[in-house]
């Protein structure tokens, strides 16, 4: 018998989709079961799946009246109660009134209390589970999902945060999490011998929300799985304790292209790929793939493919939707002419396709010929676009060699992300981006951690010496610091650990500094300069400059106030600047009065007043100072 599934990713934001989620959806549905995903405000599910339920009910009592044409005010009546919508469903039309009336009244008090009937809640509910530090969101969303399962053993709770406090989340909600990838037979079902950990992706899942994740259109997938190195800030030897070094591909690919059509990326999750003994088989596969260096990507015909997959019955959730939305677009391209595009909203009038709440899989399917005129021309003339394989995680510096860069080089990767984590690995960093560069490959990104076992001017040195390889050898480099979050123990759960060598205040300044460079820095000497100094010292005066100093740069310094700190900084004695330094450090200036008596240094400390609203106030000074200071600028 066909079960109910719904898997859940918690609503916070992020880049990739939930891989082990799309293969859990693979799994049910070979095994014949309804999967529904969800991600976005949990109340907002509970509504849609309610209105569906009645739908059905509705459906199956009398199917001589469209009731999914009727969803819109079914919906309102479940979400808020009142008569007058109520009588806008007009179940008084129906000869069956009488079996109707109860159905919809028992959604609507589910909906209110929350209180689910089993017939309402599903037989399987997976939630996942990402950094340690979305603790909050986390444990709400699966309290959620313990009122929708209806045995509470068939819940389960993976991934990230879950393999690495088992334990907390077990005393927080009475559930206990699966620990790593679904890699052993029977990890769901007893019965079952699959290993979800092999299976295909379902992207299908994806196309069933509305949130759109920031790296989409691409194949997602790994072609080994662990690390050889055991990182102390690093959770992989928990998530996958052992290396495997190969992972074939090419099936995935292929299988992907051939059920949700072309992709035009490849991200590749490996934690270290060059490990891998069978590297170059890897790259072998890679190219195989069409992600050889040069190779294009020409874009599905994505409406025929959502239709042919509502006539398969793959996934009509997400294909109706998926088919809605891009109806919703045609209307939207200039390429179409006024007296078309009028044509399109009369056509979707008809079909009941204006709106999500009324549009069918039966009536995409009888509309196709409608349409399809529309799409052809939208996809036709395309000469393709640049293809990017991208080893997200990035590559292990240390492992470089010629034969390996030369293999790198002929795939189209772009940008080629090489860790440098630490200022101890320099000359191996180096070294890497010297043997990419003398192979041919111009881009390169890196995540550069910091607040972990490094000081304040390892961070610098290190995107310094990014800036001065661009410069020398005319490439791109971009470096995205990136501070260290504890995965255990105190403050895993929030953002607020503090590393042996940092303090608040100099956490809060890199922050500054990289919200004003969107969080990336790129090649530009002068640039860099302005926003983290020529030098050690400029910089480290940054990191305890005056936060608003810092934000509004320019402008403080342009009406003196930059200068006016400098210089009372410099006449401080050794033993003031001792006392000074940690009233800054702690970065909480909201009672300055209550931290020194020193009248010396409450002055400077008042320099640390947050003066954002000074600044929008149209009644002050400064408000009148920053539109001189803009207009003069503009001129």
């Amino acid at each position: 018998m066909s079960r109910k599934v719904l898997l859940i990713e918690p609503n916070y934001k992020n880049k990739f989709p939930p891989i082990g989620l799309m293969k859990m959806a693979t799994y049910f549905r070979m095994r014949g079961d309804d999967v529904i995903f969800f991600k976005g405000e949990l109340k907002d599910f509970l509504l849609d799946w309610l209105t569906s339920l009645c739908i059905n009910k509705f459906v199956a009592i009398d199917d001589t009246i469209n009731w999914r044409l009727r969803g819109d005010k079914i919906k309102q009546y479940i979400k808020r109660g009142q008569k007058s919508d109520f009588s806008a469903i007009g179940l008084y039309e129906s000869q069956y009134e009488v079996l109707l009336y109860p159905w919809i009244d028992q959604y609507r008090k589910e909906f209110k209390t929350g209180n689910l009937s089993d017939s309402s809640k599903f037989d399987f509910v997976g939630v996942t589970t990402l950094f340690t530090f979305y603790w909050d969101i986390t444990i709400k969303t699966i309290e959620f999902a313990k009122t929708l399962v209806k045995d509470i053993n068939r819940l389960q709770v993976g991934g990230v945060l879950a393999s690495i406090q088992p334990e907390e989340i077990y005393e927080a909600t009475g559930i206990k999490p699966h620990c790593g990838t679904l890699h052993s037979k029977g990890d769901i079902d007893p019965d079952n011998n699959e290993i979800i950990d092999n299976l295909p992706l379902d992207y299908s899942i994806l196309d069933e929300i509305d949130y759109v994740y920031p790296d989409n259109n691409a194949y997602f997938s790994y072609t080994t799985r662990g690390c050889i190195r055991n990182c102390a800030f690093c959770a992989v030897k928990t998530l996958e304790p052992n290396y495997i070094d190969y992972i074939p591909l090419k099936e995935r690919i292929n299988r992907t292209r051939r059920l949700y059509g072309e992709q035009q990326n490849l991200l590749l999750m490996d934690n270290n790929v060059m490990a891998s003994q069978q590297f170059m088989q890897i790259i072998q596969d890679i190219k195989d793939c069409g992600f050889e260096e040069g190779d294009k990507y020409i874009e599905t015909n994505q409406y025929d493919l959502a239709i042919r997959n509502l006539r398969l019955h793959i996934n009509d959730r997400a294909y109706t939707r998926k088919a809605f939305k891009l109806l919703q677009s045609l209307t939207e391209m200039k390429r179409f002419s006024e007296e078309e595009r009028t044509d399109i909203y009369t056509a979707r009038d008809k079909f009941g396709l204006l709106s999500l709440d009324t549009c069918t899989r039966e009536a995409l399917i009888k509309s196709y010929h409608i349409f399809a005129p529309y799409f052809t021309k939208r996809y036709s003339g395309s000469k393709g676009k640049r293809r990017i394989i991208d080893f997200n995680q990035g590559v292990d510096a240390r492992l470089f060699t010629n034969e390996i860069v030369k293999a790198l080089s002929e795939v189209a990767i772009r940008p080629l992300r090489i860790a440098f984590d630490d200022i101890k690995t320099q000359p191996q960093y180096l070294n890497a981006i010297e043997l990419s560069i003398n192979n041919g490959l111009k881009d390169f990104s890196n995540y550069l951690l910091y607040n972990f076992q490094d000081k304040p001017e390892d961070l610098y040195e290190r995107m310094r010496i990014n800036v001065d390889l661009c410069e020398q050898y005319n490439v791109n480099i971009y470096s995205f610091p990136m501070k260290y979050h504890p995965i255990r123990g105190e403050h895993s759960h929030d953002r607020d650990y503090i590393g042996k060598y940092w303090n608040r205040k100099y956490i809060r300044a890199v922050q500054a500094i990289l919200n004003a460079t969107k969080g990336k820095i790129g090649r530009g000497k002068s640039f860099f300069e302005k926003a983290f100094g020529k030098n050690i010292e400029e910089y480290k005066e940054l990191l305890i400059m005056p936060e608003t100093f810092i934000l509004y740069r320019f402008f403080f310094e342009y009406i003196g106030y930059t200068d006016a700190w400098r210089e009372e900084m410099k006449q401080l004695s050794v033993a003031e600047m001792e006392e000074l330094q940690p009233l800054i450090f702690q970065n909480d200036f909201n009672n300055i009065e209550s931290l020194t008596t020193n009248k010396k240094l409450l002055h400077i400390l008042s320099y640390y007043k947050n003066y954002r609203y000074e600044i929008i106030d149209s009644t002050s000074e400064l408000y009148r100072r920053k539109k001189e200071f803009d207009a003069l600028t503009l001129k």
